[in-house]
């Protein structure tokens, strides 16, 4: 099954994927950043909260999805089994509710759902193919993934608008809606005054952010990664300071010491 998915999701993708992860993503946006800062470029983004997406996924999309990549009948077969006629009951103080049928989510925790969620999320984004984003080398690159984290990418305002609609339209097409009001949209600059960005979702105004995290990295916007730095130094204090009795223990020789904490952080 994968050998049919895996080659369907971008290079775009960096969660869920083998030889990828985190570090790939945050990578990549901070060089992003730092080279549109050495050419004196803005760098608008939109950075994208779906709920509970792993939730959302409907299974007749799926299957209809599996169907056109011609996945092998049975493996097809496997996860119609997994997913179709699935019902759920609630209780309450133990009265149970009447049966219900179950027709959207993917299993948490099961090896297919990360290749079943890419795939879904691939039918949404998709669409921005061709959309101007950011060219770099005569490549149009206008959106970066990490799982269900989106980072939408722009040079202006205008593109970034575009780009926001078609996501919201798709999304909501696929029953994936947007959380207009979480997360929020950004310009990248080394000016200390940064243009606005004027983005609006279904008549409301996306609040502009200065500094947020994707995925887990402290991004700001002057481009600078002295935030980030500062947040590791003081954890690496803290967990120092943890550590302490240990490392300065005399008693304790120095060969227990390494081996204790090659342990712990390989």
């Amino acid at each position: 099954m994968r050998k049919s998915i895996r080659p369907e999701i971008s290079p775009k993708q960096f969660g869920l994927m083998p030889d990828k992860g985190t570090r790939n993503a945050i990578f990549t946006l901070s060089m992003l950043m730092e080279r549109c800062i050495e050419m004196q470029k803005y760098l608008q983004l939109r950075f994208i909260d779906y709920s509970k997406a792993f939730d959302k996924v409907r299974h007749v999309e799926l299957f209809h999805m599996l169907e056109k990549l011609e996945t092998n009948g049975k493996d097809l077969r496997v996860i119609r089994n997994l997913y179709s006629d699935q019902t759920a009951s609630v209780r309450i103080e133990g009265e149970h509710s009447d049966f219900t049928c179950i027709k959207r989510n993917v299993r948490q925790g099961c090896v297919m759902s990360p290749d079943l969620f890419n795939l879904y999320s691939e039918i949404i984004l998709r669409n921005l193919d061709g959309i101007s984003g950011l060219k770099i080398k005569g490549e149009n690159l206008n959106n970066l993934r990490h799982a269900d984290d989106t980072v939408l990418i722009a040079e202006s305002g205008k593109q970034l608008q575009k780009l926001l609609g078609i996501v919201v339209l798709e999304s909501e097409r696929m029953n994936l809606p947007l959380n207009v009001k979480k997360k929020g949209c950004m310009v990248i600059s080394k000016k200390s005054s940064n243009p606005k960005c004027n983005l609006v979702s279904k008549g409301e105004k996306i609040k502009q952010v200065t500094k947020f995290k994707y995925p887990g990295y402290l991004i700001t916007s002057d481009g600078r990664c002295t935030g980030e730095i500062n947040k590791r130094i003081a954890r690496a204090k803290d967990t120092f300071q943890k550590m302490k009795p240990l490392l300065a223990n005399r008693s304790i020789t120095m060969t227990t010491k390494i081996r204790v904490l090659k342990h712990m952080y390989g």
